[in-house]
């Protein structure tokens, strides 16, 4: 008896250990980050960035993994090349200065197999902030449109204060809450 239960013992042992990491590319098609806020009370604003990198690896298993995502600055989209213009110039986003931001995550916290909430820090107009998103959707499986190569995909949101960022200019008219918005995918490497 004592024999069955260390031979079940190590073979689980065996099996957790050799679990590894998977690491999958961020899809830039099919990928992309939102951003909305209020503009005088009157109305919820919606912008998008059109260029987005980056990396996920999950450990499925151990219930762990690891996010680093860059976006391009200058894909800012806001719906009017005027207002483009205006977000990216050194009033606010300062895009020539600052032509990146990133978020790179410390945990993702994991309710059951998926996860709930993704920590990290955000880099974003030469500073960096913690910010928690939380996962809305999460899905990971073959997919089917790439050759049925693993992925994983979900959508994710959090708020956060522009002026903590140093981009506070019009607030409170234009709302210093902005919430950011990021649908993702990413296949296998």
């Amino acid at each position: 008896m004592k024999s069955t239960i260390l031979i079940v013992a190590l073979a689980t042992l065996c099996a957790h250990a050799g679990a590894t990491p998977v690491t999958f590319s961020v899809d830039p098609a099919h990928s992309m980050p939102r951003f909305s806020y209020s503009h005088f009370g009157f109305s919820t604003q919606l912008g998008r960035f059109d260029k987005m990198s980056g990396t996920v690896t999950l450990d499925s298993d151990a219930k762990t993994g690891s996010m680093e995502l860059q976006i391009d600055m200058d894909s800012l989209d806001g719906g009017m090349p005027i207002l483009n213009k205006h977000l990216k110039s050194a009033d606010l986003l300062d895009v020539a200065k600052y032509p990146t931001a990133v978020f790179k995550s410390t945990q993702i916290v994991f309710d059951g197999d998926r996860p709930s909430a993704i920590n990290g820090n955000l880099t974003m107009h030469g500073v960096t902030l913690p910010v928690t998103f939380t996962v809305t959707s999460f899905k990971h499986g073959p997919h089917g449109f790439v050759q049925n190569r693993e992925a994983v995909g979900g959508n994710a949101v959090a708020t956060v204060s522009r002026s903590a960022f140093g981009v506070g200019r019009f607030a409170p008219n234009v709302s210093d809450e902005v919430t950011i918005s990021i649908g993702l995918e990413a296949i296998r490497d």
